[in-house]
């Protein structure tokens, strides 16, 4: 039997964006768009009424930003953030109200569309080509780390740490399992772990917390 299609809302101000993305997630691919959105105010309807399992979101809208909208979504489906380069200050504080991730508009299909069934599945997406600037702006508006990140970091095994490196570098836990040559189940554990140690609420906080304090370095360029 065929698995069920990823319910997708989609919000975006721009219809030709729209029309772009329903072209790229395709029923015939695993996706089923169950609503529109063309401005942040209109996604906690949409989202209640259509019971999505992720958000596709722009974040510079006209009335309610992708960042507001995605604040008023904590605790419901996962949001993956739709950025140009010069959305830094903006994805940092998209991550802060809690998207799963992000991915440039101007990405291959493909990427997208693997972005999409990642952060379904629970995984988090941070594009390495601007995750770097994001840190910049995340830590122009954090204050500086002290004696609780040490403590935190110190907390974690040495596995767990490499769990912690391997997310940060973009692995999904079945690609840890492999490149660690151990369980999916296994690496799942350390990463409920990761989460309690570092007393963050869910991967993408993780993995801006390792590259924030020196787990991972950012690649540079972009």
């Amino acid at each position: 039997m065929d698995a069920e299609p990823i319910r997708v809302v989609l919000v975006d101000d721009q219809e030709l964006v729209r029309s772009g993305l329903r072209r790229i997630l395709r029923r015939r691919d695993g996706f089923e768009i169950v609503a529109e959105c063309g401005d942040g105010d209109e996604v906690p309807a949409a989202v209640a009424s259509c019971d999505p399992d992720v958000v596709v979101m722009d974040l510079r809208m006209k009335r309610v930003s992708g960042m507001a909208a995605t604040a008023a979504l904590r605790g419901g489906p996962p949001v993956l953030v739709l950025t140009t380069f010069r959305d830094e200050e903006l994805l940092s504080a998209a991550l802060r109200a809690g998207a799963a991730g992000f991915v440039l508009k101007d990405s291959p299909a493909e990427e997208l569309i693997r972005a999409v069934r990642l952060v379904a599945a629970g995984e988090a997406v941070l594009d390495p080509a601007v995750t770097g600037r994001v840190l910049e702006a995340y830590r122009s508006s954090s204050p500086p780390p002290g004696a609780d990140v040490a403590r935190a970091l110190q907390r974690l095994t040495a596995r767990e740490r490499t769990v912690l490196e391997l997310m940060g570098r973009g692995l999904t836990n079945d690609e840890i399992a492999a490149e660690l040559v151990i369980s999916v189940v296994t690496v799942k554990s350390h990463v409920g772990k990761i989460f309690r140690a570092l007393d963050v609420r869910d991967r993408a906080a993780a993995v801006v917390f390792a590259f924030d304090h020196g787990v991972v370095a950012p690649r540079s360029g972009g």
